[in-house]
């Protein structure tokens, strides 16, 4: 298995390289040369399986001989073995033919646990057979932090640096990142947006000698294997309401496109998806591209649903790589145009397509609130934002067909926005019940690529 960039001009890896890489060397994202495929009969023996074997058999195709089976299946075993429920990924129904698929039941409570505890194991093994070590520098809106610095906490083989928004992610996803006590963690609190975290982390991958002198690796979703992981509860839940007999839609809040990404790469591979419904909140960037087919940033309004607070969606470049024809210098000139003008248009063709797979709406603050407060009376189930962004969504995609909509994080990490919207305050698992009692550790950097890099220099360990 082999994975191209999406802008065409960096060199052809293997599934290792590509995922302790991240971005490409031209700026660009990787992707599998050929999307592997499973037949009607591969679809329909997942049925009753384990969401372990599952995950083995959706994922095993994209991992060539990087792992063999015996270690790819012990690293799927130990990844979700912290995991606070036995199907890891339970459905839900909450209204007549729409179900809830609940993707918080990982150590950090939110669906990035499924690909990074994953990721975590993977790294792991792939550099100690190499004898190497790596750092690790992620960019959050508030779920993915938490998550990597769980995944790689106190590993030999990797330092681990992420940068938050400061005063944009809820006080239990900051609480998360800055009380991890291993000292190969580092929780860096930036100046400015998510936009601005994400800016800069692309800018230290394309600034070669400091990429190469720190062994830069990355665990955002630019990094293929991200996505990968979250290809299998698509699978999962699809086959539980009746896949391949039957079609199955989703609809994803999504603000970085991986998640819905990961969707349409389960439709690519036989999955029969119906829709697949891009859910914005009030940073609605995917959803008017959708609709106008213009791509263009209006800047960044804080929400109650801060992990969604987007307006330079990362992986929609690889939607657009696939509506392109696979055409790199096509979309490598639409990123030039974001970076210099803030914004491009999509051609005709390029949309039309992406509208035969995609959907899309949005929730305003005020509808957000709205269905946390009726969710709980009517569908007996307490959202948190973002899950609340999507559930609004679903409501004009509901029909025939069984509609799965992503819980993505438990309402317990956003419980000031719930409380006020519902009157109920969600509390903490038990296990997580003296965060708020925990030391911080945190360091506040500026918007500035030379003096970030100097604090991550600083960092490592010798």
């Amino acid at each position: 298995m082999q994975y191209v960039s999406t802008r065409g001009r960096a060199p052809v890896l293997s599934f290792e390289e590509a995922m302790l890489t991240g971005l490409a060397r031209d700026g660009g994202l990787y992707v599998p040369a050929e999307i592997p495929q499973m037949s009607h009969g591969d679809i329909a023996a997942l049925a009753g399986l384990s969401y372990e074997e599952i995950a083995f058999r959706v994922m095993r195709p994209f991992v060539g001989d990087t792992f063999s089976d015996d270690e790819f299946g012990g690293l799927i075993e130990a990844a979700y073995a912290g995991f606070g429920h036995a199907a890891r990924a339970p459905l839900k129904q909450v209204q007549s033919n729409h179900f809830l698929l609940e993707l918080f039941h990982g150590p950090t409570l939110a669906f990035k646990d499924f690909a990074m505890q994953l990721i975590g194991q993977m790294f792991q093994a792939a550099l100690t057979r190499r004898g190497d070590r790596v750092t690790i520098v992620g960019a959050t809106s508030g779920d993915t932090g938490s998550a990597a610095m769980e995944a790689f906490r106190g590993l030999d083989a990797v330092d681990v640096f992420i940068l938050f928004p400061h005063g944009r992610v809820s006080d239990v996803q900051r609480r998360q990142m800055t009380t991890v006590t291993e000292a190969n963690t580092h929780a860096l609190a930036l100046t400015g947006d998510f936009d601005d975290c994400q800016a800069r982390l692309k800018d230290m991958f394309n600034h070669f000698d400091f990429r190469d002198r720190v062994r830069l690796a990355g665990v955002n979703s630019i990094n293929w294997a991200r996505v990968l992981a979250q290809v299998v509860y698509f699978f999962s839940s699809a086959v539980s309401l009746g896949a391949p007999h039957r079609p199955v839609s989703f609809c994803v809040p999504t603000g970085n496109f991986g998640d819905i990404f990961a969707g349409y790469i389960a439709k690519r591979m036989g999955l029969p998806i119906d829709k697949l419904v891009i859910a914005t909140n009030q940073n609605d960037i995917l959803h008017r591209a959708m609709v106008s087919g213009g791509y263009v940033t209006e800047g960044v309004t804080p929400s109650i649903s801060p992990s969604m607070d987007i307006q330079v969606s990362s992986n929609f470049e690889r939607a657009l790589f696939e509506a392109y024809d696979r055409d790199g210098a096509a979309v490598a000139q639409l990123m030039d145009e974001l970076k210099d003008g803030g914004g491009f248009k999509i051609s005709q063709g390029a949309i039309g397509r992406l509208r035969e797979t995609f959907a899309s709406g949005r929730a305003s603050e005020n509808e957000t609130s709205a269905m946390i407060a009726r969710a709980l009376p009517e569908m007996g189930e307490l959202l948190c934002p973002h899950s609340a962004v999507g559930v609004h969504v679903a409501q004009d995609f509901l029909g025939a067909t069984p509609l799965v909509t992503l819980a993505t994080a438990h309402p317990a990490k956003f419980p000031d926005a719930v409380e006020a919207a519902s009157g109920i305050r969600p509390a903490l698992p038990a296990r997580m019940g003296d965060l708020f009692d925990r030391p911080e550790r945190v360091q506040r950097v500026e918007n500035d690529l030379a003096a970030l890099e100097k604090v991550i220099e600083g960092g490592i360990r010798p």
